[in-house]
């Protein structure tokens, strides 16, 4: 059979981070190419203790239906614990539970956008959420990042050349796939470029959690006095992405709809991870177990910076050093075709990386750029994957 697909999903592609971890699987193949949290990082006896507890003593409560809002107490721990560590959320915002974080940009795209309606975004961006917009007919404007975040002058003109912008979607903490963080000037810009053009932020912040070096920037959403900024969190990276708990806080009327539109997906998230998580941050040392998280990723990203100096810096290779989050983004030198290099990688040289241009709102333009992950490889795997590419690299880049 013949079979029509929407117009809507017509040029929607698989994922090419999806298509890499098919060569992953190869247990000859070092994957650098995953986002995943390191094994090491999942507190999975106390999960075990918790889930073990609630299914003993109020396991009706677990497998029932509940309100689409999301478990209650869960949304006033989590109230609680953004307004003192973050300064997160007014009087006129409220927070809903959804089934990761990736929901939360789906839902906001849905409840703000018709088909045509523009959104602009980093250039380059997490691919999930690009292919969420997409697929609501929302077309995307991308704007370059720079090394403290989103060129805050071609946002303007991006803003000025488009009638049509609903909202920006920003990942300002430590970057997916950049790593990069935006500074608070910055922040501040978009903040005031937002307010002046009616548009909303989408502030999508699943890292900032794993800061491990430096000073933490407030978020854009310690600034909102005026209803502009969605803000999006995750339990994915601090506890496991296996659980889909993540959260929104908006302004009510936004979020409201939010809700509507969240009954006609999946009506409500799973109340086992709810209550897991909720559990998990009042009595199993959430703020320790962060600590503890820190501490690995900060090992683990010194050891890939370090690998990265010796073995792809001599061959020309460049990066943009990282204060937290799960990744690296690393610049071949012009004149160096970078899907073949990432393509030899993988069949030739069997290490798993990521092409740049995955990344880009159009995935045909120019791009040197590739991304490496240093949470999910052990260190021998690390060790072993890196060397490779420096013997690559050292191939086909004439230094």
């Amino acid at each position: 059979m013949e079979y029509s697909f929407a117009d809507s999903v017509k040029s929607l592609n698989p994922s090419a981070i999806r298509e890499i971890l098919k060569y992953a699987a190869d247990p000859e193949v070092v994957s650098l190419s995953a986002g995943n949290p390191s094994p090491e990082a999942f507190p999975t006896e106390k999960i075990a203790k918790i889930s073990a507890g609630i299914l003993a003593e109020r396991p009706i409560e677990v497998l029932q239906y509940s309100t689409t809002e999301g478990y209650q107490p869960l949304r006033d721990r989590l109230t609680a614990y953004l307004k003192e560590k973050h300064s997160i959320g007014r009087e006129f915002d409220n927070i809903l539970i959804t089934s990761g974080a990736q929901q939360v940009m789906e839902l906001a795209a849905k409840v703000l956008c018709n088909p045509g309606d523009a959104a602009v975004c980093e250039a380059p961006s997490f691919i999930g959420s690009l292919n969420s917009f997409r697929s609501l007919g929302v077309e995307l404007v991308g704007v370059p990042i720079e090394d403290d975040g989103m060129n805050m002058e071609a946002l303007e003109q991006a803003l000025k050349a488009n009638n049509r912008v609903k909202f920006i979607y920003t990942i300002p903490n430590f970057q997916n796939p950049s790593g990069i963080t935006m500074s608070m000037e910055k922040r501040r810009r978009m903040y005031e470029l937002a307010k002046s053009f009616g548009v909303i932020i989408v502030e999508d912040n699943p890292y900032g959690d794993l800061r491990f070096e430096g000073e933490d920037v407030p978020s854009i959403k310690s600034l909102d006095e005026d209803g502009l900024v969605v803000y999006s969190g995750s339990f994915s990276k601090v506890l496991a992405p296996g659980i889909r708990v993540g959260y929104a806080v908006a302004p009510k009327p936004l979020l409201q709809k939010m809700v509507v539109c969240k009954q006609g997906e999946d009506v409500h998230t799973a109340m086992w991870p709810q209550i897991i998580c909720e559990r998990f941050m009042a009595d199993a040392g959430f703020e320790a177990h962060l600590e503890s998280l820190r501490s690995l990723y900060r090992k683990k990203a010194r050891l890939m910076l370090s690998l990265i100096e010796e073995h792809l810096v001599p061959a020309g290779i460049t990066y943009a050093p990282t204060q937290g989050g799960l990744f690296v983004w690393c610049r071949l030198p012009d004149g160096v075709d970078m899907p073949s290099f990432c393509k030899r990688a993988v069949i030739d040289y069997k290490v798993a990386i990521v092409p740049g241009n995955a990344f880009l709102v159009d995935e045909n333009e120019p791009c040197q750029n590739f991304r490496l992950n240093y949470s999910t490889p052990t260190d021998e795997a690390m060790r072993k994957g890196v060397q490779r590419l420096g013997a690559l690299a050292r191939e086909v880049i004439k230094v």
